[in-house]
Order: C-alpha cells, then sequence, then structure tokens
C-alpha cells in the first residue's frame, strides 16, 4: 500500500552558491564572510546596514567594506539601496565646487600638495573616495573643512592609500581617542610608509603593537593609562626602526626602574639605543656585553674606566661580589661595591642634553 504522507517541518533554508564556496570564500575576510551570508538569509528584503551592523557585532564600516568588497569581486552586482550615495558625502562639506580636470598629486611628494575644492569635487565621480569622505565625516562627527578634504584627497589620490585603509585609518584613530585631522594624516603616512595596503595588515600590526606597548607601560607600573603620543613614538622607535624583541625592551625598561625608581622613557631609550650601537639583538649578548665589563675591571685594566664611559651607553651594569680568597687591597672591599656604575653614566648623559 502506497504511504502519502509529508514531513510536518517546513524546509526553511539559505542556499549559498557552491562558486562563492569554491572561488571566493576562503581568500576573504572572516566579517566580510558573515556579511555576505546574511544578506544571502534576508535576500529580496529591505536590510540596512545599521541593522546588519547589529545583527553581527560590527561596526558600521565594517559592513560598508565588506559590501564594497563583495561587490569590486563581482558577487554583489547590484546596487544596494542601503548603501549611502556618494554625492551627499561630498555636497555636505565645505570643500563642494564645481567640476574640474583631475590633477593628480605627486606619487611621492615631499610636501602635501594643495587641493583645489575644484580639483576635490571632481573626485565627486570616484564613489570609493566619496564614500571614504561619507565615513569620515561620520566618524568624527563632524562636517569637513577645505583642509580636512585637501588631506584625505592626499592620502587618497596623492598616496593611492586604498579607500577602505582609510577608512580603517579613521576608525582606530577615533576609537583611540584622536579625532585631529594632523594626527589621522599622520597615522595614514606611517602605515603608508610600512607598505600596508589593507585593513588586515593595518590591524595584525595594531594587535601587535598594543601587546608590546601592554607589557612597556606595566613593567614601567602605568597599568592605569594608555600610553601618551610621546610615550608612543618612543615604544615605535624601540620595535619598529630597532627592531627590538619585547624581551629585549622590558629588560631596558626593569633596568630603568632599578636606576631611577621611576618610569623614564628617555632613559630606557638611552639603554636601547646603546644596545643598539652595539649589535645587540638577544637577551644571551646583553648578559655577555655586562660580562664583558666585568671581566675588564677584574683583570685590571687601567683603560677600563675611559671604555666603561663609552659603553655604558649599552645600559649595561654589574653587581660586584666581594672579594674572595685575596688578601684586602683597601678598606671599601670587606663591602660589595659596583665595578662600574653604568646607571650613574647613562643618567648623566641624559643630563648632559
Amino acid at each position: 500500500m502506497p504511504v502519502n504522507v509529508k514531513s510536518s517541518f517546513k524546509i526553511n533554508a539559505t542556499i549559498i552558491s557552491n562558486d562563492f564556496i569554491d572561488e571566493h570564500m576562503a581568500s576573504a575576510n572572516g566579517e566580510y564572510v558573515k556579511a555576505y551570508l546574511y544578506l544571502m538569509r534576508h535576500e529580496g528584503e529591505e536590510v540596512t546596514i545599521s541593522m546588519i551592523a547589529d545583527a553581527l557585532n560590527h561596526t558600521e564600516a565594517d559592513v560598508t567594506r565588506a559590501l564594497s568588497y563583495w561587490k569590486k569581486a563581482g558577487v554583489l552586482v547590484e546596487d544596494l539601496p542601503q548603501k549611502p550615495e556618494p554625492s551627499p558625502a561630498l555636497s555636505e562639506t565645505a570643500c563642494a565646487a564645481g567640476p574640474a580636470p583631475s590633477q593628480k598629486a605627486p606619487e611621492t611628494p615631499q610636501k602635501r600638495p594643495s587641493y583645489s575644492p575644484a580639483q576635490i569635487s571632481s573626485l565627486a565621480g570616484d564613489e570609493d573616495f566619496s564614500q571614504l569622505l561619507y565615513i569620515a565625516q561620520k566618524y568624527m562627527n563632524k562636517v569637513f573643512t577645505q583642509r580636512e578634504c585637501e588631506v584625505f584627497a592626499y592620502l587618497y589620490d596623492g598616496l593611492s592609500m586604498p579607500a577602505e585603509l582609510l577608512e580603517y585609518v579613521v576608525e582606530y584613530c577615533v576609537q583611540g581617542g584622536h579625532t585631529s585631522i594632523r594626527y589621522i594624516e599622520t597615522v595614514a603616512i606611517s602605515w603608508h610608509e610600512k607598505g600596508f595596503r589593507t585593513v588586515e595588515e593595518a590591524k595584525s600590526h595594531a594587535v601587535s603593537f598594543s601587546k608590546d606597548s601592554f607589557a612597556v607601560m606595566k613593567a614601567f607600573g602605568l597599568n592605569d593609562r594608555k600610553p601618551g603620543d610621546l610615550e608612543r613614538g618612543f615604544m615605535d622607535r624601540w620595535f619598529r626602526s630597532y627592531g627590538f624583541t619585547r624581551d629585549l625592551v622590558i629588560e631596558a625598561c626593569n633596568r630603568t626602574m632599578a636606576a631611577t625608581h621611576s618610569p623614564s622613557f628617555q632613559y630606557a631609550d638611552k639603554i636601547l639605543e646603546g644596545w643598539k650601537k652595539a649589535g645587540v639583538r638577544s637577551l644571551e649578548e646583553v648578559r655577555k656585553l655586562d660580562e664583558q665589563h666585568a671581566d675588564r675591571m677584574r683583570s685590571g685594566d687601567t683603560k677600563a674606566g675611559k671604555k666603561a664611559e663609552t659603553d655604558g651607553k649599552a645600559g649595561t651594569y654589574k653587581q660586584a661580589s666581594p672579594a674572595k680568597g685575596r688578601g684586602s687591597q683597601n678598606q671599601f672591599q670587606n663591602f660589595p661595591q659596583r665595578e662600574i656604575d653604568y646607571d650613574a653614566l647613562v643618567l648623566q648623559q641624559f643630563a648632559d642634553q
């Protein structure tokens, strides 16, 4: 007897193309994939960027970057009604003007060139640039002045930085409490010089630097606040320019605290500068440098004092042990002595500046 029944469960599923899985999913950022899946789940429905951001716990800038990415990849082929139109982004600024022929800034200028309102307005046809201005103004909660428009035109048009990377620059700076256009420009140029071309590269750098800076602040006993701009500048030099590991930098911080009994980025910088000049790349090499100083003093080198003054820049110091098995040479040898007070030498260098 034939059985004529059907399931009481309604199949409610979202179909994802195999082409998307095979050709696009693996190479895409995970946040972008989540945004795409959400759109497919609500295909045909009216959704907004803010709705997607709330549902996925993303920022609106994250969602906008995701939509732009999939459109460029050809995965989303139709214009999305929830994406802001490019024209208001420019018309709301103080730098809108009649169209004029685009004049690109030099590829690597020594000084930021000036962009006239007409030149900036000529970029209105570039959807990425217009979207960049829109998002940047939303993040900074202001209408851009002519100068602010010039900065973004230079970064985007003159340095050819990707719009989504510049959007992340703004997001990164604003979330860190920095909303000045000068600060944003400085960070953007720094990332450009480091060769960053994607948001992922910038995020990786930011996460790494955050861990390093947290370790330094902790070593200095400054856990109750974030580093200031000057302090960030020191740490950027130690980790990026000098290329020191976290262990080496923390060792310099510990020596600073032992010598000065207070946090001093300038003092630690002197130590690390000396290690850089001495070619030190590891804690083992620091210990060898300390031992070399101690050996010179034990050998009775008459030039050790003068040499120590030079090597003192390396931030080395050694606590001597009381002499054993030898006759007393002077009345002070019954007490532990510092063979060379390298901390005092570094402090003197710092005071002489």
